[in-house]
């Protein structure tokens, strides 16, 4: 079985339909110069092209027959708190 490519953005290759029980992570960068990103020889480590600040938040999200749920909100995080533009 192929591991998939999992990438730091969007791309419109990308043909996966999300089904319950499927288990991922939201890991989103910022970066403090341009958004081209290179990989390390360790096939982990990720950092910027330009040699700029960057900053990563991750969580891990289980797809539920309903929806979502977030396995790592901490009890003082809420999701509205999360993704608010209004505060």
């Amino acid at each position: 079985m192929k591991k998939p490519q999992v990438l730091h953005y969007d791309s419109r290759e990308t043909n996966v339909v999300l089904k319950p029980g499927m288990t991922f992570t939201i890991e989103p960068m910022v970066n403090a110069g341009k958004k081209e990103i290179r990989t390390m020889k360790d096939g982990w480590t990720v950092k910027t092209k330009d040699r700029s600040l960057s900053a990563q938040y991750e969580h891990t999200i289980v797809v539920t027959d309903n929806g979502c749920e977030i396995l790592t909100l901490r009890k003082d995080d809420t999701i509205p708190a999360i993704i608010s533009h209004d505060e």
